[in-house]
């Protein structure tokens, strides 16, 4: 069977270096509803992977997820017969929310990647007179996505085998990104043993979730969370790191069931 992955990015560049991953050919585009497109990528009858970039932020993100697994779920229920018609089937069988992110030090050094363990809204709560609380301590809902750990061990075997080390830890999502000491210490006393933050990831896993499919994060590590240091980003070895567990990933993961 091919085996369907949506891999999801916030901006275009995360789309490129995850592209010059997967193939040397150019990929076909496929227009979405709502101005989205899909950067095909077919494998014969081993996978197909499909890059979407969703924008920045956990809502533009869900909202392009969304889409595209709504059309993938339309157009393989339009596709069926027999008595495939009758058989629910997931849009996809792995949906991936991928980019650079920063990293908590020392977990995750520049350059280095991470696989999440778990998907957090870090932000997403009240503040108390007593401290904060997430979301789902309101009762309004949840704030982690956890993640197979067989999913987890197996990319990070992958990556590992080929000398790309990477850490397994949660990957939290914000909507403001860090920019002090104060609030770095904060997000690590509040969330012990993450290891990265993005502004993607739970929106990505809260649209995945809505119609079963597996997620996982996948970051490369541009920046330290902590004091914003422009001078100190190494956003193009983030890329590069993200490219190339892209293209080991394409060839081993990917490839496998789920």
């Amino acid at each position: 069977m091919v085996h369907r992955i949506l891999i999801v990015t916030a901006v275009a560049a995360e789309a490129d270096s995850v592209t010059a991953g997967l193939t040397t050919a150019a990929p076909e585009h496929v227009p979405l509803p709502g101005g989205f497109a899909l950067r095909r990528h077919a494998d014969g009858d081993r996978a197909r992977v499909d890059v979407l970039v969703g924008g920045v932020g956990p809502a533009a993100v869900a909202a392009a997820t969304g889409t595209a697994l709504a059309y993938a779920s339309l157009t393989s229920t339009s596709t069926s017969t027999g008595t495939d018609a009758g058989r629910r089937e997931l849009p996809y069988d792995l949906v991936v929310s991928a980019g650079i992110a920063g990293g908590f030090r020392p977990a995750a050094p520049l350059g280095s990647l991470v696989v999440s363990s778990a998907i957090v809204a870090a932000d997403l709560g009240a503040e108390t007179p007593d401290g904060y609380l997430a979301v789902d301590a309101l009762g309004f809902g949840r704030s982690v996505h956890p993640v197979p750990g067989e999913l987890t061990g197996r990319i990070a075997a992958a990556l590992a085998a080929e000398g790309l080390p990477c850490a397994v830890a949660p990957v939290l999502t914000v909507s403001t990104v860090t920019g002090t000491a104060r609030r770095a210490a904060e997000l690590a006393e509040r969330h012990p043993g993450a290891a990265a933050e993005a502004m993607e990831g739970f929106g990505v896993a809260e649209a995945a979730a809505a119609y079963g499919v597996p997620v996982v994060e996948l970051r490369a590590v541009s920046n330290a969370v902590g004091p914003r240091d422009r001078a100190a980003w190494r956003i193009g070895d983030a890329l590069d790191a993200l490219r190339h567990a892209v293209r080991l990933l394409g060839r081993t993961v990917f490839v496998e069931a789920p």
